[in-house]
């Protein structure tokens, strides 16, 4: 006998035809090639057994946004999409307002943003998990921004990247990556440990240059720090580290190692070669996850460069990358012949790199703070465009020797909070350009710190007007998501500057409270 039909299941279904029509967003605009119609076909079995599918995307800022679904809800926006809000695309880093969404166009040329009008996010099948650690039986998946069109939104990020991998893939070439990522795990603290006076302090810092965020969470340091690699600091955090490690593996992450670094509560997470987009979406679950599971576990995991905490150390991204002759079925960077430490095309894509390194910090750089890493007291951080062979204050670094299968390149400028999308697809960008106009890099530096070298942006202002005056970058994002990102980084400059303006500055390299309330809790 066959379940009898509510009003308000009758309601539903009148509102998914008069929304969608009769034939879906997905299959109208023909989004989905063969292999995640399948994929979309296949979550039948696995959404029977879940309560709630988590569905959003990766915002300017690299952060995830996202909408939780009952599985009901996920069936209909699985092939018709959800309709969100474009906050995510006009907030800064300190959820001020960065993009005049009531102007024409937004500012930015896009009518549909004029008013703050929905946009829609289409959840790529191909990305579904089923998250191990939550409460509730619980998916999640990464979707992409479309108008209502059914064209790319102009401010997807993850829609740059799989530009650049289209493009690679126009020359034979897929892009491989292996992501290298360090960041803080610290103990959060009770808050009646700190009570009203440090609660008046730092809303009283707050007046002024900051955003409308809470402030940081409180925390302690879970060791002393500054003992690389000792395996007793390590094993003290496998309380943290076990649960998050299996939780990635279950969700396929391909995690390859974790170590401690320097600072205190300062870890390394390496994990195996993936495809650019793959490598993309993996940065952003990471991430997400790892916050998630230390919160359950009353500790804060942040990827913020240099928190303001006594004695921390700053924490990098470096990007290990290569390219793959699909044809061929080898390394494109390995050469054929003769013991030269790259090929024609490693060549050509080192010096793509260093000659749009300036124009695409920031990318790597996102953030006032990140620029930090890049003084010269932190020597193995760069500060100068230079390349090297296993020298790792340079900028980019070879890794592997002549004829070895591994030869990859490593650029050691990103910080952990980078947008991974617009991270890796600039550098893919960079490294293309070189690669078709038969560029070659010039030696190898000695000194990776030369004062005589070339300088990288030495701060997020520096960055703005180096990316806005860059042919390369206007191209990559498209106008619009240029201009987008030019308001926004502005935004969050002049009110650090507004709020320099008013305190007492910071000791050199010193992070300021500004600084640690708008990245710590965020990232």
């Amino acid at each position: 006998m066959t379940k009898p039909t509510t009003a308000r299941d009758a309601g539903e279904r009148r509102y998914a035809r008069f929304a969608t029509g009769s034939v879906g967003f997905v299959e109208r605009h023909g989004l989905w090639n063969a292999e995640q119609r399948a994929a979309a076909d296949a979550l039948e079995e696995t959404l029977s057994g879940l309560e709630f599918v988590r569905v959003g995307f990766g915002d300017p800022h690299g952060l995830m946004r996202s909408k939780t679904l009952t599985v009901d809800a996920f069936r209909t926006a699985l092939r018709n999409g959800i309709d969100m809000s474009p906050g995510p695309f006009v907030f800064d880093t300190g959820h001020a307002v960065g993009v005049d969404f009531f102007a024409p166009g937004g500012g930015i040329g896009i009518p549909e943003l004029t008013g703050a009008g929905d946009f829609l996010i289409v959840p790529d099948p191909l990305t579904f998990k089923v998250l191990p650690y939550t409460e509730a039986a619980t998916g999640w998946v990464i979707a992409d921004e479309y108008l209502r069109d059914g064209s790319a939104h102009p401010l997807s990020s993850r829609a740059v990247l799989r530009r650049q991998c289209a493009r690679a893939a126009e020359r034979g070439l897929s892009y491989v990556v292996g992501l290298e990522v360090e960041w803080y795990v610290t103990r959060l603290a009770d808050a009646r440990e700190h009570g009203p006076a440090a609660a008046s302090a730092t809303a009283a810092a707050a007046v002024g240059g900051f955003g409308v965020q809470g402030e940081p969470p409180a925390v302690e340091p879970v060791n002393s720090g500054y003992q690389f690699n000792l395996d007793t600091f390590t094993d003290g955090l496998m309380h943290v580290i076990t649960p998050l490690a299996r939780a990635l593996r279950e969700l396929g992450l391909p995690l390859r190692t974790v170590e401690h670094e320097s600072g205190p509560g300062q870890l390394e997470f390496t994990f195996s070669p993936m495809s650019g987009l793959d490598a993309a979406d993996a940065m952003l679950l990471f991430r997400t996850v790892a916050k998630q599971v230390c919160a359950r576990l009353g500790h804060h995991a942040s990827f913020m460069a240099l928190p303001r905490l006594e004695r921390f150390d700053p924490s990098g991204w470096h990007l290990h990358q290569s390219l793959f002759d699909t044809a061929a079925d080898r390394n494109a960077f390995v050469p054929q012949e003769g013991a030269a430490l790259l090929s024609d095309e490693g060549l050509g894509y080192v010096a793509g790199l260093l000659e749009h390194a300036a124009d695409i910090a920031l990318f790597a750089i996102p953030t006032v703070n990140g620029y930090r890493r890049l003084d010269e007291q932190f020597s193995l951080s760069p500060d100068r465009v230079v390349w090297s062979a296993e020298n790792r204050g340079a900028l980019v670094r070879v890794l592997g020797g002549p004829g070895e299968e591994s030869t990859h390149l490593e650029n050691r400028i990103g910080e952990p909070c980078a947008n991974p999308y617009l991270y890796l697809g600039s550098q893919l960008a960079a490294g293309l350009d070189g690669i078709e106009r038969g560029l070659r890099p010039g030696g190898l530096a000695q000194d990776p710190h030369a004062p005589t070298e070339a300088a990288l942006p030495r701060d997020l202002a520096e960055a703005v007007a180096a990316m806005e005056g860059s042919a390369l970058a206007r191209d990559l994002l498209g106008k619009p998501l240029h201009d987008c990102l030019a308001q926004l980084k502005r935004s969050e400059v002049s009110r650090f500057g507004a709020w320099l303006a008013g305190s007492d500055p910071a000791g050199p390299g010193e992070t300021t409270v500004w600084e640690h309330r708008e990245y710590f809790g965020a990232y």
